[in-house]
């Protein structure tokens, strides 16, 4: 596939997993954020999500928003990755300044770009149906009139551990309008939502940059200026401004606070189904391993300099389903 040159991947990997926590938790009591795992002794998540960017954007053009605090697990794993693309928060505020802070230090170096937000714990079967689907959202000449498209996957059951997109669907239209979200709701909601015609929220949305930053300057204007203030400091002072504006800064979900309100911006984009599995709870992750033996996906094991990757499929059949006791 063409690789436009505008066309940039943001990789989500910033989050500590606390609902996975008893799944990611060693023998020894250590606690790995679960985009650093692997799900089944293959590659981490984080990795397998990196390889899904490069489906769609050129390796100078794939970025990573990491934690601070997570440095030992990533600063390996990130070895091919721009170290200028390595977007370092002081600490997890929420997916919205997850998304920002990225979003404006792409936009000072490339003011037209097309960027491609996608988190990295998911699983798909069918990888190159979603490279399919994530190119023609990156594609300037397949999506006129569709500044930011949210990729919808075309629900499998009535799941209420997920968010939903509901369109306002257009005979013989690739992308539609969005009516509403809505998130997490329960099985008996999710039933009537299936019959709407509501897609699942994968969180991979496409987006021309400055129409993406309109979107926050219209919900959380005094954080955009905040954090442009810290871009625009001298290199040696910016690690320790932008340590100080996260202090001050409230956790935001990127859905919640600044999607939910603003739908006549956006479009929806289907995905075909391609076995998508977000891998958010333990029940998620037991589903997804589910599928992998249903399929027989062979697996081998990967590392990461010395260490063997921690895998989820392996913590899943050590603690016997225990895990979900820690679901709130």
């Amino acid at each position: 596939m063409d690789k436009s040159e505008h066309v940039w991947a943001v990789v989500l990997a910033a989050g500590d997993g606390r609902r996975l926590r008893r799944f990611t938790t060693t023998r020894t009591g250590l606690t790995i954020p679960k985009q650093f795992c692997s799900l089944d002794r293959g590659p981490s998540l984080l990795q397998e999500a990196l390889q899904r960017a490069a489906a769609v954007a050129a390796a100078e053009r794939i970025c990573a928003i990491v934690a601070a605090q997570h440095r030992r697990w990533w600063l390996a794993q990130l070895d091919g990755v721009p170290r200028q693309n390595i977007v370092v928060q002081p600490q997890n505020r929420g997916t919205a300044n997850g998304v920002l802070l990225p979003l404006l230090t792409i936009l000072e170096r490339d003011p037209q770009a097309r960027i491609i937000v996608m988190p990295s714990d998911h699983y798909l079967r069918d990888e190159a149906r979603l490279a399919r689907t994530l190119h023609y959202a990156a594609t300037p000449s397949d999506r006129a009139g569709a500044e930011i498209l949210l990729l919808g996957l075309e629900p499998q059951d009535a799941d209420s551990e997920l968010g939903y997109i509901v369109p306002r669907r257009n005979a013989g239209q690739v992308h539609h309008a969005v009516a509403r979200f809505v998130e997490k709701p329960d099985t008996l909601q999710a039933q009537t939502l299936l019959k709407e015609g509501a897609l699942w929220n994968s969180f991979i949305l496409a987006a021309d940059g400055l129409a993406l930053l309109k979107l926050f300057e219209r919900r959380v204007p005094e954080i955009v200026a905040g954090m442009r203030d810290v871009l625009g400091c001298a290199e040696h002072n910016a690690h320790e401004a932008l340590a100080e504006l996260y202090e001050t800064l409230p956790d935001l979900d990127f859905s919640r606070c600044i999607l939910q309100g603003q739908e006549q911006y956006l479009r929806v984009l289907p995905v075909p189904e391609c076995g998508w599995s977000d891998l958010g709870t333990p029940q998620r992750v037991a589903r997804t391993l589910h599928d992998l033996i249903r399929v027989e996906r062979r697996a081998s094991f990967a590392s990461v300099g010395r260490r063997t990757l921690l895998s989820l499929a392996a913590q899943h059949r050590r603690l016997g389903g225990r895990a979900h006791a820690d679901v709130r």
